[in-house]
């Protein structure tokens, strides 16, 4: 994994070292809720990359292995001999132990879930903290006995719940403070971020804004030009404004339509971009070459390769009409802007090594090498809240701000089966009466995503007193955090019953409708 890019040398930095817990992209969120930066690395990272950060502490996250297990995550152990502070949580408690010469053995009974911890010492980590706390716990092992020099600070009926070194500035949980089930677990962060560590709580959307533009001006030059492939969600439409803000006109964004966009997005996505955020936009219809790409193409992996790969096409075809351009006033574009986001980032490192990759990431990946565009990807250090807070001090529009995601493929993987014309035009009807409902209803911000679904199945109605067999349209809406859990959303019961009944009155080719009432896991919040 990089480097964070935009931080600078007066910031105060967290380090999370990743163990492969599921929560340790909530570690870091919950540290930059303190106005302190945090960067997640995975634990293989060498020591000397993590100490070119200048961190101001350090924390060893959880993890699903055993200290034991051959397969065990691998970090250095001179990480615990760097004098900086340092927490260890749950697989990090163990991890402590382990190598400082204490020992670990499978429990006799194992916490999983709630459990009550008794503090024995409300000092340092507990500081300000009740004696009797309700924690979430998700461990097998424990710690048996401690490392020369470490106390035990809480315990529950079963385990060793915190440890302490003063000395060498070592403290380590055996539950998880970052979720939401530990009660007061913000407050024993905030203890170890601000207190112990000493953080500065000065990394604000302010702070981000201006080290960022001054570093794009640093790289793009005072002549230098740029392009950017954008989409009018809120990822790349931030980076735009970002990079704008940087170097004005110098930028040129690209907006391809790739004949799957949403009802009249490709008209609304240009007006908004050139009248409300003044960027230099180029808009490319190629609706006609993505569809003639999809052409019985049925299968979802292969609609997403066709989609990518013509975007590709595209995209370079229209960069090199501007390069043209540039090249005969004698300038050349030399950067390529991209909306990467740190969850993108950080589930492109793997903490196990190259066979346990979680994704590879890409925005305009696989543009041809002889382009040879060098990367700005101003968004890379955050998480989607905090670009929405970036995109309101950039005083951007809330419609765009508050855009719920939309899949790069577009409809293609929201039409199962075959997409054609006449198929996407029934799912972008039937889709702009869903939205229009939950946004009338005033649900659109608290969803994560609410959107229509064309199924390949036809079944038999009555309309007017006339059989039809035309197909079924699924709605889904779901509520998330971050689109890595969700829930299927419990809409009123009347906003489904407007939704029903307008899709199948309205739009042609429609007469059933049905709600999907899946969760994240089992399923996907897309279908495809």
């Amino acid at each position: 994994m990089d480097t964070p890019a935009n931080l600078t040398p007066t910031s105060s930095t967290i380090v999370i070292l990743d163990f492969g817990s599921q929560y340790t992209q909530l570690i870091a969120r919950r540290i930059r809720e303190f106005n302190v930066f945090s960067v997640v690395l995975p634990c293989t990272t060498p020591l000397t990359e993590v100490l070119a950060l200048n961190p101001k502490g350090i924390i060893l996250s959880g993890g699903p292995s055993s200290v034991y297990d051959d397969s065990a995550p691998k970090a250095d152990p001179a990480v615990l001999a760097t004098g900086l502070p340092i927490l260890g949580i749950c697989y990090g408690l163990q991890f402590i132990t382990h190598h400082l010469g204490g020992k670990v053995v499978p429990g006799s009974a194992r916490e999983y879930g709630h459990a009550a911890v008794t503090v024995t010492e409300l000092d340092n980590v507990f500081h300000g903290l009740p004696s009797e706390l309700s924690v979430w716990m998700s461990h097998g092992d424990h710690a048996e006995s401690l490392a020369p020099g470490f106390r035990v600070t809480a315990t529950t009926a079963n385990a060793i719940a915190a440890i302490a070194n003063d000395a060498s500035k070592i403290w380590a949980v055996q539950f998880h403070p970052e979720v939401a089930h530990t009660k007061d677990g913000m407050r024993l962060l905030q203890n170890f971020v601000v207190k112990l560590c000493g953080a500065s709580q000065d990394w604000t959307p302010e702070h981000f804004i201006a080290t960022t533009v001054e570093k794009i001006k640093a790289q793009v030059g005072p002549t230098g030009h740029a392009i950017c492939g954008l989409s009018g969600g809120v990822d790349s439409s931030v980076a735009a404004v970002l990079v704008a803000k940087a170097i004005g006109d110098r930028l040129t964004c690209i907006f391809v339509n790739n004949g799957v966009l949403r009802k009249d997005e490709f008209e609304k996505v240009q007006k908004t971009m050139r009248e409300d955020l003044h960027l230099n936009v180029v808009a490319a219809d190629a609706s006609e070459r993505f569809l003639a790409k999809l052409v019985g193409v049925t299968d979802p992996e292969q609609k997403r390769k066709a989609i990518g790969n013509e975007f590709i096409a595209v995209f370079d075809d229209e960069a090199k009409k501007i390069f043209d351009a540039e090249k005969s006033s004698g300038e050349e574009i030399a950067w390529l802007v991209q909306g990467t986001l740190y969850p993108d980032v950080i589930e492109s490192a793997s903490v196990h090594g190259p066979s346990h990759v979680i994704k590879s990431h890409h925005n305009v990946g696989g543009l041809p090498a002889d382009m040879k565009l060098k990367l700005i990807e101003p968004l890379r250090d955050l998480f989607k809240d905090e670009v929405r807070r970036i995109g309101r001090d950039l005083q951007m529009p809330e419609e765009i701000l508050e855009r719920q995601p939309f899949p790069g493929p577009g409809l293609a993987v929201r039409i199962l089966g075959e997409v054609t014309p006449d198929r996407v035009a029934i799912l972008q009807e039937a889709d702009a009466i869903c939205v229009e409902e939950i946004k009338r209803a005033g649900l659109y911000r608290k969803v994560w995503q609410s959107f229509a679904v064309l199924l390949p199945i036809k079944t038999v109605g009555v309309m007017g007193d006339q059989r039809t067999y035309a197909y079924t349209c699924a709605i889904r809406a779901v509520e998330s955090e971050d689109g890595m859990t969700a829930d299927w959303a419990a809409l009123p019961y009347e906003v489904l019953r407007t939704i029903s009944s307008r899709i199948v009155s309205e739009v042609r080719g429609i007469n059933r409708v049905v709600y999907d009432i899946t969760s994240k896991p089992p399923g996907t919040i897309e279908w495809e």
